[in-house]
């Protein structure tokens, strides 16, 4: 405030930010000189912004507001968190949501086994729905536009013989919604997701043990009825083994092009220097193991055998199973335990080592990266898998079934492995895709797993991670307001997104939430009936928001800036504003 100046209450200096957004400044200092000095007072803005939005004062103003007072208007009146409108096609449990790139069409998938598309206008209206029951399948749980927005990957999960479930997608036109192909999916979690605007990667798995097996991540074409005669339309990307109970799911695609001018840094001091250095990785590690193994990061719980120095794997094999029969291994091993140790073992130099000199060294590298839940004590998924994709590898065409490798490379190893210590329950990458975010309910401190069959407990508090994939760090706190229920052996996805400035996500508490990226606050809760599954920002308009629930509906929530531009009206000046003005001028 301005020296001399009286002191505005709280309540007072936000209707006057009210009122100020949509009245013109001059003419409002006719009636009162100290309006102009009230809006641009920076100190003022600065005290109010702290205060009210809590925000710790370490953390310096986004790199892109103007003034403080510029900062405060944007954190209220452009939120998404007014309801203008709920869809009630769907019939059933409303499962996920996702935006075409040019945010003209969005798609709904839900228990009721159809998957939606959605023309966005002014009032959002229903454009085709298409039934996957004919083709045997229970429900729809994910879909993706491609990068040109002419296809649609939609998973879902399909009723085999003898009532087992394995998933399966399908791609579909989006010119004339015609069913092109249809590709198995296997776990059905996989979900799976597009590489490029005609490939896509599906997975498979294959029992090797009780415990153990192995996860195949497959690179399909979308016409495949088209052009199996005369070219690959399927080829096999990486193999990967899986320890204790794990599998792979939940895959996605992260480019690399955009690493050094993201939309926005979230490390303050890199924001402070605006320094652009290449991604670094701990790849060494990891090339020992298989690609589930790789997950060496922090791996306590897996007993390591005595060191056989220059042995080779076989005869290490052959001495670990004399250690045995003579009674030589202490304490004795349980039946999981061993097939683990055995799994390891035999692995250990049948695995493809990490390439050599794969990070990308500028920013028009075309490099990609093959992210995924995975995990190396239990069956809940807990850590996350990251893996290059080299632009050969990119097209189906070339050798199919790995036929390139080596005898001896039956496994591919991972490049990094970040540890959750908690059960991940969903995923999302940031526009620019430089950051991951994730959902997890994190385990006990210090717990221990001594049989992958029986996880820890997780909270019921929801952690939202973020990571650079510039770094492969953690940066910022979690994130933290939502909630989750169910226990392990129940818990289900709720899937997350991220905007340029805002990220939300659904909880089992009945709200969406958003919070701000820059200041790591949360700053609205989304009210449904029941569940909330997925949510979706519109990608060319940060202002919109979907929410997708157990209810059965669709919410769409638009900022109290868009509403106004929507309703084209101007706002009543508030009595509380008016009262102290002529108490001033008395």
């Amino acid at each position: 405030m301005a020296a001399g100046g009286p002191r505005l209450p709280d309540t007072v200096l936000f209707e006057i930010f009210l009122y100020l957004d949509h009245t013109d400044v001059l003419s409002v200092g006719l009636v009162c000189q100290q309006w102009r000095a009230v809006a641009r007072d920076e100190f003022l803005w600065k005290e109010l912004f702290y205060r009210y939005y809590r925000v710790s004062r370490d953390v310096p103003r986004h790199p892109a507001a103007v003034s403080w007072y510029d900062e405060f208007q944007r954190l209220y009146d452009t939120i998404p968190c007014m309801e203008v409108q709920a869809l009630k096609e769907h019939n059933d449990q409303v499962l996920h949501l996702s935006f075409s790139h040019s945010g003209c069409l969005f798609a709904s998938c839900s228990k009721d086994c159809t998957v939606k598309i959605w023309s966005n206008e002014l009032d959002i209206s229903l454009q085709h729905s298409s039934n996957m029951r004919p083709y045997n399948w229970s429900y729809t749980q994910f879909s993706q536009f491609n990068s040109d927005d002419s296809l649609l990957l939609v998973s879902g999960v399909f009723v085999g013989p003898h009532n087992s479930s394995s998933g399966e997608i399908a791609v579909i036109s989006m010119e004339n919604f015609t069913l092109l192909s249809r590709v198995r999916n296997k776990p059905y979690d996989v979900f799976g997701c597009w590489l490029n605007e005609t490939n896509l990667i599906s997975g498979n798995l294959h029992r090797i043990g009780r415990i153990t097996s192995c996860s195949v991540l497959w690179l399909n074409n979308a016409f495949q009825g088209i052009e199996s005669e005369n070219m690959n339309v399927v080829k096999r990307l990486f193999k990967i083994q899986n320890l204790n109970a794990s599998t792979i799911r939940t895959v996605m695609v992260a480019d690399c092009s955009r690493y050094d001018s993201p939309d926005l840094l979230l490390d303050y001091e890199e924001q402070l220097a605006a320094s652009s250095t290449c991604p670094v990785f701990d790849l060494g590690s990891d090339s020992e193991e298989e690609g589930a193994k790789p997950k060496q990061p922090p791996e306590p719980a897996i007993q390591e055998l005595p060191d056989a120095g220059g042995v080779p794997v076989e005869d290490g094999l052959q001495q670990f199973f004399d250690d045995i029969m003579e009674g030589r291994v202490r304490p004795a091993m349980t039946e999981t335990e061993l097939e683990t140790k055995v799994a390891e073992l035999f692995v250990r130099n049948r695995t493809k080592p990490p390439e050599p000199n794969l990070l990308p060294m500028d920013s028009n590298s075309k490099t990609k990266y093959l992210i995924f839940t995975t995990g190396c004590l239990t069956y809940s998924p807990h850590q996350i898998g990251i893996k290059r994709i080299l632009p050969h590898q990119m097209t189906t065409a070339g050798p199919v079934l790995g036929e390139e490798r080596r005898s001896d490379e039956f496994f591919d190893s991972l490049d990094h492995v970040i540890d959750i210590h908690g059960h991940i329950i969903g995923m999302g990458l940031s526009p620019d895709h430089r950051y991951l975010y994730v959902n997890s309910r994190a385990w006990p401190r210090d717990c221990v797993i001594s049989d992958p069959m029986q996880p820890p407990p997780i909270a019921e508090e929801i952690d939202l991670h973020v990571f650079d994939l510039k770094t492969m760090k953690e940066v910022k706190r979690a994130l933290r307001a939502h909630r989750a229920y169910t226990p392990n052996e129940e818990c289900f996805f709720i899937f997350l997104d991220v905007s340029r400035d805002f990220v939300a996500s659904g909880a089992e508490d009945r709200h969406g939430y958003i919070w701000d990226r820059h200041y790591n606050i949360c700053l609205a809760k989304l009210q449904h009936d029941n569940v909330v599954n997925s949510v979706a920002f519109s990608p060319v308009e940060q202002e919109l928001l979907l929410t997708a629930s157990d209810d059965t509906t669709i919410k769409v929530w638009r900022s109290p800036r868009a509403v106004r531009v929507r309703q084209a009206r101007r706002p009543r000046p508030r009595k509380l504003l008016f009262s102290w003005l002529m108490n001033q001028q008395s």
